[in-house]
């Protein structure tokens, strides 16, 4: 054996016994030496509880330590922590014997750190067993992604012989190497892309997304697996050896997920870890690139959980303030516990914390105009708001303090922050008007959009003050939408308005009432104001035309329906004239001619007529700025609870 050469040691070293009884087959050696040269054997070694009867001479002949050790004595210990224990010795030993040696990943770092514990070297005996294990480590094991994690894992009960080795440095390495390779090989076909950071920034960070992903990218499950110690030493591998960090930042939120938030460790496990990952996380600009917000999040939970060095939670606080505009409600910290106020609790004030922080570093000087991310983060903040409002314990003053988080400058939309208000006097019903007066000052209905600032006209909670803003702001929406569509109504469809209606435009329309228009949903419109119906005209100009059509329709049938109403009280007038002249009949009158008038014209009841086209040229754009106010009237009081019939005199205009 000491003749062969390096690939054949190999495969001597990776050739299967004949017997997988290792202590028979040594047995058989020692027997079979005894007889060939008539030596007994005279050494004994114990290692741990087992004891070795074999012969000086091998041993003395490759092995440094028995060299030194049975110089004046048969017997030798070895210490309790030898490498590998008895089995290892055990398998030493037959190849002490000249008998070939099974070796494999599962066993190769003991082997290794045994041969160099007994300094079985080249200076002893040529092709001996430190170099034979040294080539079967970088020929075979390193060249495998599966051996080289194996062999990592052994080395965690061999430190630091292992490590003095450098056994373990040089699996690291072989494995960042190998994934690198995983990703930058452009041959290598895949059938999904690697994963990275850039697609897990809109999603929210939970478990069920991330075992979707292991199980698309084998090689970072079986990185997560190692231990923190050599897992850190990877990463710090994989950065060297040129990795991008989009590519890096993902192994280690992983890692972190499946250590921390499913691991029943204790508390200084988990405080250790923690620590760690947070020193191997980019913080700054780089990081707030690639790591989502919501695992920013989940890290700061832990850390307030298991009460992390306050160093290490304003260190994330900051970072999370830096990126803040990219995260969602659901990231935030709400209260775990619900006995006591919520607004005291330590995820509420860490939360008031960041938000404080980001206003600190973003806000605009000399009160400029926000930029777009203030704005989204003051929504963010009024959004978390309303999921904490609704507690009973939290007092005016210390909302009051909460909403004042985010200066006003900064709130473009005031919606989250009215539902928030909103919540907050739904569980405080015994606030007076002057304190809900106060809490609500914040609230600016012109930044309401107009679905929420109609639910806060008709909403009872709000302080009076709040609801009449709300009804001014509203009255002035719909006067701008009603004067828009006036406007278009007039110059894109009519041209010069000088000209009159014709109604004869729909004479052919299957429909002569509103209710049956072909153009009116009326379920749509059943409970919306004339002024958000025209506004939501405005934003859809593919339907302008059917819409101002229909316009036109409504405006014919209330002519209509005027017409009628008038012609029935001309006939009341008239029933009740001839009533009185009948009493005073000429009794040389024929019967039946009593009841007639002297009109020049009688207009059958219910023929349909125009009632613009009967009036003069001049008196068509008096009675079309009327009718605007008609309809704007009815987009002030069209929602509100019905009232006693107006007289009859009353509705139709002095001008008709």
């Amino acid at each position: 054996m000491d003749g062969s050469t390096p690939k054949d040691n190999i495969s001597l070293l990776s050739s299967p016994f004949s017997s997988p009884n290792v202590s028979a087959l040594l047995k058989i050696k020692i027997i079979s030496w005894s007889q060939e040269t008539g030596l007994p054997a005279s050494v004994c070694v114990r290692v741990g509880d087992r004891l070795f009867n074999l012969h000086k001479y091998p041993l003395f002949s490759k092995s440094g330590y028995f060299n030194r050790e049975l110089t004046d004595s048969n017997e030798v210990e070895l210490p309790q922590d030898f490498p590998g224990g008895p089995e290892t010795f055990e398998m030493i030993s037959l190849f002490v014997y000249g008998s070939s040696t099974l070796v494999d990943p599962f066993n190769v770092a003991s082997l290794r750190c045994a041969a160099e514990f007994l300094e079985m070297t080249e200076e002893y005996s040529s092709g001996n067993l430190c170099e034979r294990f040294d080539i079967y480590l970088n020929q075979v094991v390193l060249q495998s992604w599966e051996d080289t994690l194996i062999v990592l894992q052994k080395c965690q009960t061999l430190d630091p012989r292992a490590e003095d080795l450098l056994i373990v440095s040089r699996c690291i390495e072989s494995l960042a190497f190998m994934a690198c390779m995983e990703i930058l090989d452009p041959e290598r076909r895949r059938d999904q892309p690697v994963v990275t950071l850039e697609a897990l920034s809109t999603k929210r960070w939970n478990l069920e997304m991330v075992q979707e992903i292991l199980t698309q990218d084998v090689w970072i499950k079986d990185l997560i697996a190692l231990p923190f110690g050599f897992f850190k030493r990877v990463i710090g591998s994989l950065r060297r050896q040129g990795m991008k960090e989009k590519y890096v930042s993902p192994v280690v939120l992983f890692y972190a997920n499946s250590v921390l938030f499913d691991q029943n460790g204790t508390k200084d496990d988990v405080h250790n870890l923690l620590k760690g990952i947070l020193e191997l996380l980019q913080i700054g600009e780089k990081g707030s690139k690639v790591i989502p917000v919501g695992f920013y999040f989940s890290l700061l939970s832990k850390s307030l959980k298991h009460k992390l060095d306050k160093e290490y939670t304003i260190k994330l606080q900051n970072q999370i303030s830096c990126v803040l505009h990219l995260a969602q409600v659901e990231d935030f910290l709400l209260p775990e516990s619900e006995t006591n106020d919520v607004s005291s609790s330590i995820e509420v004030t860490t939360m008031e914390s960041i938000f404080s922080t980001y206003v600190v570093y973003h806000m605009c000087p000399n009160n400029a105009s926000p930029s777009a991310f203030t704005s989204v983060v003051a929504e963010l903040w009024d959004a978390y708001l309303t999921r904490i409002a609704g507690d009973a314990k939290i007092c005016v003053k210390r909302f009051m303090e909460l909403i004042e988080v985010m200066p006003k400058l900064c709130r473009q939309n005031h919606d989250h922050l009215y539902k928030a208000l909103n919540m907050f006097l739904q569980v405080h019903t015994e606030l007076s008007q002057d304190e809900k007066s106060m809490v609500c000052k914040y609230l600016n209905c012109q930044k309401l959009s107009n679905e929420v600032c109609i639910e806060a006209v008709q909403n009872e909670l709000m302080p009076l003050r709040l609801i009449v803003q709300a009804l001014f702001v509203q009255q002035l929406s719909t006067h701008k939408a009603l004067k828009e569509c006036s406007d278009s109504f007039r110059y894109a469809h009519y041209g010069d308005f000088s000209g009159s209606i014709p109604s004869s435009r729909f004479a052919n329309s299957r429909s002569q009432n509103l209710a049956e228009s072909p153009c009116v949903d009326v379920a749509d419109t059943k409970n919306q104001p004339v002024g958000f119906l025209l506004q939501k005209d405005l934003e859809k100009p593919e339907l302008c035309k059917k819409e101002y059509e229909s316009t036109s329709f409504r405006i014919q049938t209330l002519e209509q329906q005027l017409m009628v109403l008038k012609r029935s009280i001309q006939l009341q007038n008239a029933s009740k004239k001839r009533e009185q002249v009948s009493k005073k009949v000429d009794p040389t009158r024929p019967y039946g001619l009593e009841g007639r008038t002297m009109s020049k014209k009688r207009t059958p009841l219910g023929q349909v007529t125009s009632c613009i086209g009967t009036v003069n040229l001049a008196s068509q754009r008096r009675y079309a700025s009327r009718l605007l106010n008609v309809f704007r009237r009815f987009s002030l009081f069209g929602r509100t609870k019905a009232k006693k019939k107006p007289s009859v005199t009353g509705v139709w205009p002095k001008s008709v």
